[in-house]
């Protein structure tokens, strides 16, 4: 059987060659609860009904719920033919969150789109960018349940809007990228060069090491999406990398504490990081990800096209645009001052037919 992700406390039990699933709170401590066997197939509605009995909901669970919806469609990502990335099934299940305890009780027959509008203003009115999050895992399910397995005959995400985005991440100031070069020592040195020059999340960024170099270039798959862009590596890293000790395991390992010489998680580089932004006011507003922004203006400064941009970085080709087109119209706005004052100036110095300049 495909592996699935199980719920909290349920627990598989291999036995002769079978599968068996129990529910059991608190198992292996002494405050351990009654052990309750569960249907053998986890992909049922059947099994599903009885972790939820299980778990305190007794009587009759229906299976044609909002809930027992979203739990097919989590079940369907261990058989698809296109595989998802761990990282993009965290992020749906986190995002299904609201739409479950919205209406995980309501019969997905019922659900409408005036519903979905609802919860998506809602949270949108102080987190928009979390808002359509929640509505693209939700069209993505919606798409899934419409298709051949036929759990549902309609779209409650039609006519539904997407705010509008944001800004998104700031890139770094001159001033930042140039104080964190003369500043920055250690692992937080290395982790601004790694992310200021391959362009990568922070989630992949603490995993780089040795092994990904391939033929002057990183060559990783991204923790989230699954791809594997070819990072160039530039020539002001490998100046910073060729002062670095070689040794097996990742580039960034941490220096203080219980934890010296471990890897960091992404979430211990974000303190890292966030400690030493508290002691610069110059640091104020800068995040990691902002070098992500750097990275693909950089690169489309230097005449490099989306596309391009998009298999160095691992980004989508929409954002990179989006990300590049503040540098997209500046540039095009210097190109343009600069063709005027060429034609002013060879207008200036035209000579006249006397022979003398205008």
């Amino acid at each position: 059987m495909s592996k699935v992700s199980l719920p909290r406390h349920v627990h598989r039990v291999l036995s002769r060659g079978r599968e068996y699933f129990y529910y059991q709170e608190g198992r292996g401590t002494p405050h351990a609860g009654e052990r309750i066997r569960l249907p053998d197939d986890p992909q049922t509605p059947e099994f599903w009904n009885a972790v939820r009995q299980a778990q305190g909901t007794f009587g009759p669970t229906p299976t044609d719920t909002v809930g027992a919806l979203i739990d097919a469609f989590e079940l369907s990502w261990a058989t698809r033919q296109r595989k998802m990335s761990k990282g993009t099934q965290d992020q749906y299940r986190r995002n299904l969150k609201p739409a479950r305890k919205a209406w995980g009780d309501l019969p997905a027959r019922e659900l409408r789109p005036r519903h979905v509008d609802a919860l998506i203003r809602k949270i949108g009115a102080e987190k928009p960018g979390a808002a359509n999050n929640v509505l693209d895992a939700l069209k993505a399910m919606v798409t899934w349940a419409n298709g051949p397995v036929e759990l549902l005959q309609h779209d409650p995400t039609k006519g539904v809007e997407r705010f509008a985005k944001g800004e998104g991440h700031r890139p770094w100031s001159p001033e930042q990228l140039a104080f964190a070069e003369q500043t920055f020592t250690g692992m937080l040195r290395r982790f601004y060069f790694l992310s200021r020059y391959t362009g990568q999340r922070i989630s992949d960024v603490v995993r780089l090491n040795p092994n990904d170099e391939d033929e002057g270039g990183f060559s990783l798959p991204q923790k989230k999406t699954g791809v594997r862009p070819w990072c160039p590596i530039f020539p002001e890293l490998e100046a910073e990398m060729a002062t670095w000790e070689r040794r097996p395991g990742p580039y960034l390992l941490q220096e203080e504490g219980k934890s010296t010489g471990k890897p960091f998680s992404p979430n211990q580089m974000w303190k890292a990081f966030d400690r030493e932004r508290r002691k610069h006011a110059i640091l104020d507003g800068a995040v990691p990800h902002g070098l992500r922004a750097n990275a693909v203006i950089r690169l489309r400064g230097a005449g490099y096209s989306a596309l391009q941009i998009s298999d160095m970085v691992g980004m989508s080709v929409e954002m990179v645009e989006h990300y590049c087109r503040h540098a997209d119209r500046k540039a095009s706005g210097q190109a343009v001052l600069r063709e005027l004052q060429e034609r002013n100036a060879d207008e200036i110095v035209k000579p006249l037919k006397n022979g003398k300049q205008k």
